[in-house]
């Protein structure tokens, strides 16, 4: 794929992605509400922003042309496979609660995702009726509400195993091209060393809902970016860490 323009890396705070594009002499921002990682170039509601473009009014998407391409790391925590258990009423924090609450909250949650549902319809009317192009990312275990085969747009491709890849999680994603095509294939398989993968995994922070824990790892990103997004075939010795 040829980027003549910047990268606009929506939802992401960590500057992974956005590190790996500028290594190769890109232009390249994250955009996030938040900023804990001391990565995000612009603070901001991208939610709003997005409605308000959706709407035809003034936001950052106006800064964004057909020459750039924006990756979009929205949020999963509604569309998660976990969320299944509560609209089940049998989630596991539900022990001691009685029926009225466990509906009560899963009515909280089914609005929250309905919300969230409706914000990423808009976001691909927005990318469609500017001539963006977009890689949308979302996990793809399990059950997920948006890549089960209903309620969104297929992906165009799902890597089943991130480990195979430099990251130290398996973790199933999904991909979504929009106005454009992965120039690589999930194919290759570099066999990291499975030792380094479990030593670094020790060292991230515990709890399904940790920020640090959801990362994409450095290596992973840079496969990605070089053989998936750009068509460059990557080196052999690329380092894990």
């Amino acid at each position: 794929m040829e980027i003549k323009g910047r990268i606009h890396c929506l939802f992401e705070q960590s500057g992974t992605f956005k590190k790996e594009f500028q290594d190769l002499g890109y232009k390249a921002e994250d955009y996030d509400i938040f900023d804990h990682f001391g990565q995000t170039d612009h603070i901001i509601d991208l939610f709003a922003e997005i409605d308000k473009a959706y709407h035809g009014n003034k936001s950052v998407f106006d800064t964004m042309s057909p020459d750039d391409l924006v990756m979009a790391f929205f949020p999963c925590t509604f569309f998660e496979t976990q969320q299944n258990m509560i609209f089940a009423l049998n989630h596991w924090s539900f022990e001691k609660w009685n029926t009225r609450r466990r509906v009560e909250y899963a009515l909280e949650r089914l609005e929250s995702r309905t919300k969230l549902h409706k914000v990423l319809y808009q976001m691909l009317v927005v990318i469609e009726e500017k001539g963006l192009r977009l890689i949308l990312e979302n996990p793809a275990a399990g059950h997920n509400y948006i890549v089960a085969g209903q309620n969104f747009i297929p992906p165009t491709i799902i890597d089943t195993d991130r480990t195979l890849h430099g990251d130290i999680y398996k973790k199933p994603t999904a991909y979504w091209f929009v106005n454009c095509k992965p120039e690589g294939a999930l194919t290759l398989n570099r066999n990291y060393d499975t030792k380094t993968i479990d030593s670094a995994r020790t060292g991230r922070s515990n709890g399904a809902a940790s920020i640090d824990r959801s990362r994409i790892e450095p290596a992973y990103a840079r496969w990605f970016v070089k053989e998936i997004i750009l068509g460059i075939p990557d080196s052999q010795e690329t380092t894990l860490f």
